[in-house]
């Protein structure tokens, strides 16, 4: 029985790899098609996700080196599969693959205790013992001479003298705390400002939020029930990603649009009714 190198016949070809590897499909092209179909661009995506716009379209050209290991690479494929809409586990399982199978995890070192330090031992304290003996003898016998009552005098001045007054601190009455705010709390919002509340009750959608400055107020994704309420004095733009998804309420008052899923819409409200910019 041969212990040496299997016969050649019997070793994968460096070819068929590769043609492996060839028929996996596009991890690039798959976020590219799925963001085109989201309505969103390279910026938006970028925006949402805090990743590169570089990097972005590196991923979507199929070229990882960008993204600085193979670690950064499956969580950079992960975040953008999320941000337009795409199970992430089938590209993770992809690149994997392309990369010839996920590495084992290393093993942590092993931790050692800390030798303990034993205490030494020491024996009785004989002259502390003594000190405390003789201080308790002179104190005994010093209260036995001088606090003595021979007469009964001090015994019936103490008895006879004025009752000790026991003074009762009241609680402090706490206040009842505020009540949490209602959800139609937005209604009572100032006349004199702008309030856009935008809810996410049909599913997840990016969102970017403005004043009439341009300073961003908010800019990230809003998961599927969440909520964020928006305050200018002027005005407030509005990026929806996906605005299908998104309920709008506007100086208390609901926004009746008709919006789709994966229609990305642009739009802005001011001072008094409700209107789409």
């Amino acid at each position: 029985m041969s212990l040496g190198n299997p016969p050649e016949e019997e070793r994968p070809f460096q070819d068929e790899l590769d043609k492996d590897r060839e028929d996996l499909p596009s991890i690039g092209d798959a976020l590219a098609r799925a963001r085109a179909a989201a309505g969103l661009s390279v910026d938006d995506v970028s925006n949402a996700t805090r990743v590169r716009v570089a990097i972005v379209r590196a991923i979507e050209e199929d070229d990882f080196g960008p993204c600085g290991g193979d670690v950064y690479a499956r969580g950079h494929i992960r975040t953008l599969a999320r941000a337009v809409g795409l199970d992430p586990a089938p590209l993770i399982a992809s690149y994997d693959k392309r990369r010839g199978g996920r590495p084992a995890p290393t093993l942590a070192a092993p931790i050692f205790e800390a030798e303990r330090i034993r205490p030494e031992r020491r024996g009785p304290n004989w002259t502390a013992a003594m000190v405390t003996a003789i201080v308790a003898v002179v104190g005994f016998a010093g209260f036995t001479a001088f606090g003595g009552d021979s007469d009964g005098t001090d015994r019936a001045q103490v008895a006879e003298g004025p009752e000790a007054s026991v003074s009762v601190t009241e609680e402090p009455t706490r206040e009842p705390a505020a009540p949490e705010p209602a959800e139609s709390a937005i209604a009572a919002a100032p006349r004199d400002k702008v309030v856009v509340k935008v809810g996410a009750p049909d599913g997840r959608s990016w969102i970017s939020a403005k004043d009439s400055s341009g300073r961003v107020l908010w800019d990230g994704v809003l998961e599927e029930g969440d909520s964020r309420t928006f305050q200018d004095d002027t005005r407030v733009d509005l990026v929806l990603g996906n605005a299908g998804a998104l309920e709008l309420h506007v100086n208390g008052e609901k926004i009746e649009d008709d919006f789709r899923n994966g229609q990305v819409e642009r739009l802005s409200y001011t001072k008094g009714d409700p209107a789409a910019g």
